[in-house]
């Protein structure tokens, strides 16, 4: 991630609002992905130092669950962050408020990050209507009133599917352990899901990934039903980023995908602040020599406080050669 910084110097964040030094309104402004900061022009607002009249998303404006705003003259009411929305929480449950807020600055990482990459956002998948939306969806665990007992976070056509229980913190880390997973976050499940997506746009190698993934055509509900029955399969840990990817060829792409994506940002926070020499971005075998120390300094520093590996993973050599495809098909997906 990029540093930002209010035009008093103050550094501020992706997901700033206001400078905590100035108290100024800042701004994302997607149009040049940049934070920006404000002031007030009448009814309006202007970027400041500059001529440019802005307009509040309206889910700033309305619910303060974003922090972007738009071209004065753009026909939209809504940034391209909130336009992916098809599903929000139901803001009649009071607490829905503040897991949206989670969800939205989760969705807002992922997106810039998949924007520096030069990936496509609204192309449509396979033929269909739609390109990429969002679903924020509930269950009969936070909402009585649902129909449905249970919703899955998933993908299917273009459609993310996000239980809003994972914004809450305390369920989450509880799946987690229920699960036995080393690692569970809002960004992490979006840019898992988002994997799903991208491998209908990116992957041409058709060749190259079933050596190296497997057959992606193997019956998909019956490999998780396998899975979730008798678990990963036996040595998963030599040829796989994590247990849930041994499930199929596809879980195994969207995890790669996820990973990459993972190491990708986390590596240009750490140039950005001089903690590691800056990375040509084509050269993957540097990336992944980089990360290899970078991480387990990570742990180690998390370690340092009390806390869990930030990064509970090992890149094998297996896993290196399908995190080498993942880089190879997004050069070649780039706008």
């Amino acid at each position: 991630m990029r540093r930002f910084f209010c035009d008093c110097g103050q550094e501020i964040f992706l997901e700033s609002g206001v400078c905590i030094h100035c108290q100024r309104a800042v701004a994302y402004f997607p149009v040049i992905t940049d934070m920006v900061t404000l002031e007030a022009a009448g009814a309006a607002w202007r970027i400041c130092g500059a001529d440019t009249l802005v307009k509040l998303c309206g889910h700033r404006e309305q619910y303060s669950v974003c922090n972007a705003v738009l071209a004065m003259d753009d026909e939209h009411s809504l940034c391209l962050a909130c336009r992916l929305n098809r599903t929000i929480p139901d803001l009649t449950r009071e607490e829905n408020l503040a897991r949206w807020h989670k969800l939205e600055e989760a969705k807002r990482r992922l997106l810039f990050g998949l924007q520096s990459l030069g990936l496509p956002l609204e192309a449509p998948v396979t033929g269909d209507v739609h390109g990429l939306c969002f679903d924020f969806l509930e269950d009969q665990r936070t909402n009585p009133s649902m129909p449905e007992e249970f919703v899955s976070t998933g993908h299917h056509g273009g459609v993310i599917t996000i239980n809003v229980l994972e914004a809450d913190d305390v369920q989450r880390v509880w799946q987690r352990e229920q699960s036995g997973e080393r690692y569970r976050t809002l960004l992490g499940h979006m840019r898992h899901e988002i994997g799903h997506y991208y491998f209908e746009l990116l992957v041409t190698d058709l060749v190259r990934f079933e050596q190296l993934f497997g057959d992606p055509g193997q019956p998909y509900d019956e490999a998780l039903e396998h899975y979730y029955a008798h678990g990963p399969l036996p040595g998963w840990q030599q040829s796989h980023i994590s247990a849930y990817a041994s499930a199929h060829p596809l879980e195994d792409w969207a995890e790669c995908f996820a990973h990459y994506l993972h190491m990708s940002d986390t590596l240009e926070t750490a140039v950005q602040r001089g903690l590691i020499a800056a990375i040509e971005p084509a050269n993957i075998d540097a990336l992944l020599s980089v990360w290899d120390g970078f991480s387990v300094s990570l742990n180690e520093l998390n370690r340092s406080l009390g806390l869990r590996d930030a990064y509970p993973f090992v890149t094998t050599p297996s896993v290196e050669e399908k995190l080498r495809f993942v880089h190879r098909m997004i050069g070649a997906g780039r706008w």
